[in-house]
């Protein structure tokens, strides 16, 4: 059984999408236990949005090319992919892109919607050629955790395959791009073998790096309450009673 130790977490430095965290004291062996168990969730259980699948008008498959336009589907695919977002709706929401006459095509061009927020307007998606040149395209954005391959969103959510000509597209929902940590010995009065760690994190700017902290310690704190309740008996489930007064 460990002594108490009381443990505080304080920012060392925060920039953009950038966060560097020093927490502690803790006991011996307790900082890579925290670090690990952050990381995990920071990486891969906190909750994003993404584009899920594209349809542009005029082409049927991604190994395709648009006339007048620079970039061949494929390449258009991954700049789309690029684009970061902040879904406040509960399910999935269609945005649009319209855009002619030569020039660079941001995400910026795409219609806006209330219920996303474009973080990156400024990614760049394709490149039209002349003043004739136009796309149209409509995009499906999904919220979602971790990462989804384009295989496994062929299929609708209701089972049936997506319409011919609707291109799924990987999906990269977490928004927490990069996440270290490191452990470092700290004293504590008389005690020289306590630990700090220190967590470094950075985002895709869909979500600031203390909002994604809080978010990965409450995921943990509700799994490790199931665990809190071991040996107690269940409370009892209520009795209906029927008629009334």
């Amino acid at each position: 059984m460990t002594d108490a130790v009381t443990s505080r977490i304080a920012p060392l430095e925060e920039l953009g999408s950038y966060g560097k965290y020093e927490a502690g004291p803790f006991a011996p062996g307790y900082g890579v236990t925290l670090g690990n168990a952050l990381r995990r969730v920071l990486l891969g259980s906190l909750e994003g949005a993404a584009i899920t699948a594209v349809q542009i008008t005029g082409v049927q498959q991604e190994f395709s090319s648009l006339p007048g336009v620079r970039e061949d589907v494929v390449q258009i695919l991954l700049n789309m992919k690029k684009i970061r977002l902040r879904s406040f709706a509960t399910g999935r929401v269609e945005l649009t892109l319209n855009k002619k006459g030569a020039g660079s095509v941001t995400a910026g061009d795409i219609t806006p919607n209330g219920q996303v927020e474009i973080v990156n307007p400024e990614q760049v998606l394709m490149t039209l050629d002349s003043d004739k040149a136009s796309i149209e395209a409509f995009l499906v954005v999904e919220r979602g955790v971790g990462y989804v391959s384009a295989d496994r969103l062929e299929v609708e959510p209701d089972g049936e395959a997506r319409p011919r000509g609707v291109m799924a597209v990987d999906a990269i929902f977490t928004p927490v791009r990069k996440v270290n940590f490191t452990v470092e010995n700290t004293r504590v009065g008389q005690d020289v073998d306590r630990e700090k760690l220190i967590l470094e994190i950075e985002t895709d700017g869909t979500i600031t790096p203390e909002e994604a902290v809080r978010k990965a310690a409450a995921i943990l704190v509700g799994q490790f309450a199931a665990f809190s309740g071991l040996g107690e008996a269940p409370a009892p489930a209520p009795v209906a009673v029927a008629g009334g007064i």
